[in-house]
Parts: C-alpha cells; sequence; structure tokens
C-alpha cells in the first residue's frame, strides 16, 4: 500500500501510514502538555515487554515455603516445601492400593482363579513330558502308539486348557486395571485441579510432569495390581503343586532338587537381569548422541547455512566414545555373568541326574519317576524366575504408587470448595488490599509488596503501570486468589477473601492475560467456558460483536464451529486474544480484570476493542494491567506502581500535571522523546 520512510511516510495526511499513528495517540490535556507540546505516544514504555518472564516465579527456582490459613484468617508460613512432603511420604500399602479396586472384586476372584489353574498347568505339562518319555523304552511297538496317543490328547487338552484359563485369567485382571487406571486418573485431576498455583510454580510439578504423572504412573500401577498380581499367584500355585507332586512321585530326590532349586532360580534370573540390564544401558550409552543427531536433523538449515556438517559429524563421533568403552565393558559383564549362570545350571543338572541314577540303582525310585520329577522341578525353577524378574518392575510400582497417593493425599493451600466459606448472592466489586506482604512460593527470598495497600472502589476502572517486576500482575493474582499474602489480607466488599467459597466468588471474576489460552475445541466452545451455565448460540455472537470478533469468525470457513487447534495454534495472536475477551464478557463478571489484554492487537483492532472494552467496563469494577497509554488514559484511577510501592495515583490528566516531577510524567516522556517532532508535524 505504501512505501517509504518515517518522515516521508507521515508527510502524506491522508495515508494509511499517518492514520496507524494516529491512532496511537492520546489525548492529552493542554494545561498538562504546556510548552513542552508533549503529545504522548501511546505506548508509554517497552518497560513490560519482558513482563511475561517476571509475573510467574521461575519453575526452576527452589522450592519455598508454602502459606497456611488459620481458622481467623491469619497466614502462617508453613516452613516446608511441597516435594519435601512428597519426598517424605512413606510408600502406601499394596492393601490400600487393592482397596482402590475394591469395586472390581469379583473380576479379582475369577481372575485369581484362572491364575490358580494356569499356575498349576506347567507341572501337570512337565509331569507328562517325563511320564512320555519311559514310554520310548518299551518293547511292544503297539503299546508304544496307543500310548502315545493318550499322551498326545493330554497335551492338546492342556493346550485347550491354558487357552481357556489366560483368556479368564488375563480378561478379568485386564478389565480390574483398566478401571483401576481410570479410577486413578479420574481422583488425581480432580485432586489436581483443586491445588494452589504456587504448587504448579514447582518444576517438578510442570505440565509436562503432571501429564507423565497421569499417563504413566496409572498405568504402571494397572500393571502392577493387574498382570504382576496374576504372575504372583500363578507361581505361588506352580510352586505348591510342583513341590507336592515332586515330593509324592520321589520324595528323596525332590528333596535334593529343592535344596539346589535356588541355584537354577538365581541363574535364570540373572540371566534374564543381565540380557534386560545391558540392553538398557546401552540404550542409555546412546541417549547423548541420539540427542545429537536428532538435533542436527530437525536444524539442518542452521546446520548448512554455517557448513557446520564437519563439526557435527567429529562431536558425533566424540559422542560415540563412552558409549563404545560402556557397551565393551557390558559385554565383559554379561559374558562371565551368562557363562557362570549356564555352568552353574549345568552342574546342578548333574548333580540332579548324578544322585537320581544313585537312587535308581538303589532300587528306591524308578527311571520313569526320575524324570517326571526331574522335568517337573526343573520346569518350575524357570516360573520362580519369571516372576523374580519382577523386582526392577516393583521398585518402579513403588514409586508410582507413591507419586499417586501423594497427590491424592495431599491437601491444597488455597481451598477452592470450603463449605464453611460465605457464598455470597452478589457483590459489589470494592476491592483492598490492606498491609500485604508477598513473596512466590517458588522464590520465598524475593518481597514482591511488603505493607502495600491499595483500595480500587466499585463500578470504577482502575489501571496499573510501572516497571517490569513492580508487582502490577501479582495484585492481579491476588484478587483472583491464586496466592495467599504471608502477611495482611485481601478484600472484596470488607470481607476477607479466604473467607469467601472461592468457586462461588470467582464466578463474579473475568480475566483476560496477555499470553490467552484456547483450548484444542471450536471457537464456540472455547468463548462458551466463560459462562458458568449453558448459553444459547447468539449470546455467544453478540459477546464476540463486542470483542471485535464476530467479523473474523464468519469469515471462516467453518465459522463459530471452527476448531482451534492444540492450544488454539490455528488462529494468530490478535484472533485469541479478542476470543479470550468475547470470553469474558459472555461471563458479565462484576470484577474485570485486564491483564494487558489488548497487547497483541493491532492498532485499528486495538482502537475497536479498546471501545468495546471501555462499554463492557462501565459500571463494573475494572483492573487494567497495560503498558499502552491509549488503553488506560480514560480510567478513573491510575497507579504507578515502583519496587511493590504505589508512588503516584491519580487521573491521566492531574498525573501528567505533575510535570517533570511525576513518575508518571517521566515515563510518558522517556517513550514521545523521539516522536515528539514526529508527532508536532501530524
Amino acid at each position: 500500500m505504501e512505501i517509504g520512510s518515517h518522515g516521508e511516510l507521515i508527510g502524506n495526511e491522508n495515508g494509511l501510514y499517518t492514520s496507524l499513528v494516529l491512532l496511537q495517540q492520546t489525548q492529552t490535556n493542554e494545561d498538562a502538555a504546556g510548552s513542552n507540546n508533549i503529545t504522548p505516544s501511546s505506548l508509554i514504555s517497552n518497560m513490560d515487554a519482558n513482563n511475561t518472564s517476571s509475573r510467574r516465579p521461575s519453575v526452576a527456582s527452589r522450592s519455598s515455603s508454602q502459606n497456611s490459613v488459620t481458622p481467623g484468617g491469619v497466614s502462617l508460613a508453613a516452613g516446608e516445601n511441597a516435594p519435601a512432603e512428597e519426598q517424605n511420604l512413606p510408600v502406601p500399602s499394596f492393601r490400600r492400593l487393592l482397596a482402590l479396586n475394591l469395586p472390581e472384586w469379583k473380576q479379582a476372584s475369577i481372575g485369581c482363579l484362572g491364575a490358580v489353574v494356569f499356575g498349576g498347568v506347567q507341572p501337570v505339562y512337565a509331569f507328562t513330558m517325563g511320564s512320555m518319555i519311559s514310554i520310548y523304552f518299551l518293547a511292544d511297538h503297539n503299546e508304544i502308539k496307543e500310548k502315545i496317543r493318550i499322551y498326545s490328547f493330554c497335551f492338546l487338552g492342556l493346550a485347550f486348557l491354558s487357552l481357556i484359563v489366560n483368556v479368564i485369567q488375563h480378561y478379568n485382571f485386564a478389565y480390574m486395571g483398566e478401571h483401576l487406571t481410570k479410577r486413578i486418573r479420574g481422583r488425581m485431576l480432580s485432586k489436581i485441579l483443586t491445588f494452589e498455583v504456587g504448587w504448579f510454580d514447582q518444576d517438578q510439578n510442570s505440565s509436562g510432569a503432571i501429564c507423565s504423572r497421569l499417563a504413566k504412573d496409572a498405568n504402571v500401577v494397572r500393571s502392577l495390581v493387574g498382570d504382576r498380581m496374576a504372575l504372583l499367584v500363578q507361581t505361588i500355585s506352580a510352586v505348591s503343586i510342583a513341590c507336592t507332586m515332586g515330593l509324592i512321585i520321589a520324595w528323596r530326590l525332590a528333596v535334593v532338587m529343592i535344596a539346589v532349586q535356588p541355584i537354577i532360580i538365581v541363574c535364570f534370573y540373572v540371566r534374564r537381569v543381565l540380557l534386560t540390564s545391558m540392553s538398557q544401558k546401552a540404550i542409555k550409552a546412546q541417549d547423548e548422541s541420539s540427542k545429537l543427531a536428532a538435533d542436527a536433523v530437525s536444524n539442518l538449515r542452521t546446520i548448512t547455512a554455517f557448513s557446520s556438517q564437519d563439526r557435527i559429524l567429529k562431536m558425533l563421533e566424540k559422542a560415540q566414545e563412552g558409549p563404545q568403552k560402556e557397551n565393551i565393558r557390558q559385554s565383559w559383564y554379561a559374558g562371565i555373568g551368562l557363562g557362570t549362570s549356564q555352568s552353574l545350571m549345568s552342574c546342578t543338572w548333574a548333580l540332579d541326574f548324578w544322585y537320581g541314577g544313585r537312587l535308581i540303582s538303589q532300587g528306591y525310585i524308578t527311571a520313569k519317576a526320575l524324570f517326571e520329577t526331574f522335568m517337573i522341578l526343573v520346569s518350575t525353577g524357570r516360573v520362580i524366575a519369571d516372576a523374580g524378574s519382577m523386582t526392577t518392575d516393583l521398585a518402579k510400582g513403588s514409586d508410582s504408587i507413591r507419586s499417586v497417593f501423594a497427590v491424592l493425599d495431599r491437601y491444597t493451600r488455597i481451598e477452592p470448595e470450603d463449605p464453611e466459606g460465605y457464598q455470597p448472592e452478589e457483590i459489589r466489586g470494592h476491592v483492598e488490599l490492606c498491609d500485604v506482604d508477598f513473596a512466590y512460593p517458588a522464590r520465598p527470598d524475593v518481597r514482591i509488596f511488603q505493607g502495600f495497600s491499595i483500595s480500587i472502589e466499585a463500578g470504577k476502572s482502575s489501571a496499573l503501570v510501572g516497571q517490569s517486576g513492580s508487582g502490577k500482575s501479582t495484585i492481579i493474582g491476588l484478587i483472583e486468589r491464586f496466592y495467599d499474602p504471608s502477611r495482611g489480607a485481601v478484600k472484596i466488599d470488607g470481607r476477607d477473601i479466604r473467607s469467601y467459597h472461592l468457586r462461588s466468588l470467582r464466578k463474579y471474576i473475568a480475566l483476560v492475560s496477555q499470553e490467552p489460552t484456547l483450548f484444542a475445541g471450536t471457537i464456540k466452545e472455547n468463548i462458551s467456558y466463560g459462562a458458568s451455565s449453558e448459553v444459547n448460540e447468539s449470546e455467544v455472537v453478540e459477546a464476540a460483536k463486542a470483542a471485535n470478533a464476530h467479523d473474523f469468525i464468519a469469515a471462516l470457513k467453518d465459522g463459530y464451529d471452527t476448531w482451534c487447534g492444540d492450544k488454539g495454534m490455528q488462529l494468530s495472536g490478535g484472533q485469541k486474544q479478542r476470543i479470550a475477551i468475547a470470553r469474558a464478557i459472555l461471563k458479565n463478571p462484576v470484577v474485570l480484570l485486564l491483564d494487558e489484554a489488548t497487547s497483541a492487537l493491532d492498532s485499528q483492532s486495538e482502537k475497536v476493542v479498546q471501545d468495546a472494552l471501555e462499554r463492557v467496563m462501565v459500571g463494573r469494577t475494572s483492573v487494567v494491567v497495560a503498558h499502552r497509554l491509549s488503553t488506560i488514559q480514560n480510567c478513573d484511577l491510575i497507579a504507578v506502581l515502583d519496587k511493590g510501592k504505589v508512588v503516584e495515583k491519580g487521573t491521566h490528566s492531574s498525573l501528567l500535571s505533575k510535570r517533570p516531577a511525576g513518575t508518571y510524567y517521566s515515563l510518558v516522556r522517556l517513550q514521545t522523546q523521539r516522536t515528539t517532532q514526529n508527532s508536532a508535524t501530524i
């Protein structure tokens, strides 16, 4: 449309660029401007450009003390942090975990019965195999054929029995486990949604960590209760039946074999664990080189632009040195360990056959009894080793159980559903912060407020300006009761906010933040989240029109049914912001909190949205955090914050009239020095 330098474009009074500049100009009081002829730009300062990083505490910072509130409303430092609480929690008993599965007791009983039967199949199969060997030493060919036919049917019967009991066992334990997973995830998410915002500021409670807990920990618990319980029951059944059968068939040989059984078990166990551990360590050793390769592929444009291919290959070669040495070392361990276990297992078998041969020569047992006992007890050792190999899973399961119950047993510092809380039928919206001391829980050493007080009149609009880190957004968080002050009180209509039923109170409060949050749904659904009850489409459209969002929504192919994408990625920043404003308008709040609500909008959209917000703010208590003067110049009260203190307050005109001595005036002048000449030209 237009191209040129700033001076050239500004010279065209009817140009598009000039109109955009004019939209950013503010109404000033002639007396306040005086001889300096200052026409402030709509950008008070760039002081809030990095404000987002300062308003939420660093997730990498140290864990902090939480605050607890006595019934009298006095906040006390707890002196202990949430992570420490979770780490010190004892591992809940397996009985408590099973209690969560109590509604599925029928499936648990049927599954255990199936596991017991399947546990008996293994020794019976081994007994049949041992018995069949002696048949081939018979002299009569027809007798051999007849008995082989019988044993074949026995094997076929065991196969069908194994199929049936396996289906019964695994289905019932899977049914039981899936219901447990669903129940745990539901309870965990329900509990997590009641926790105070300070809990989420901890690094270990980030969104990724919480999603991992819900996805993995609940699944590990399901595996522990279902699959592992099945394996445990069938192992106990197999061992009991096998030992009983062995002692009945040839008790002398059985006693010796049972005595050396731990060696066989250790051999099987060592082989399994060594192979698994070797595989895991090899994968872990390759992690660094895998990450390097992944980064190189994903950032191929940068590598190509700087011709860094040779450097990347050298880095990869160096990264492979560690894994190579680790794999060689693991190979030695694996060779010695596996060789030793195989040797010991063969030695125990030699002992079994030698002693069995002695018993046969002395007439205590027959060759058939030898093979039967040997097959039964050797195969049972493998079953026990398989069960023993789950010790690693049990260790992981213990951590998962601790993690799950740490969430389920935790009490939130800020209870949103306090049954004794005051539930107002309506509020006027008078907000006060009285002698407030506050520091974010994640960084308790950094004091944001100390003895801070401010009064926001009901039905009036108040603006908060100041440098980054002065506490503007912290005030928003305290009014929403995302955090509790360590001293002092936040009051609404003269009542301490801690005495309210929190969810009832928040029905009267709406928040539009600088970074709007949209969910993976349609535009209509995202706007409807602002209403506490069902709303019709006409109400959604009216809210969108008030937020200057209807035109762009109507232009979309699917209109209000357009999918926003994950975190609203299908929409631009300005579009997301207008939908967030429409969501707040639909709520029809008494207290409206605008945390740089128009920061993502262009000048034209900002002007229209600002007019809509000004209409919405009429008769409501509005708290506006902004760094654009055009969004706050018409507010009833402007408070200038500096280092957690209110240094100035008044209307736009009264603050400008303080001339060079005023902080507000100096902030305005700081940003207008470069544009004063161009503004005068206009």
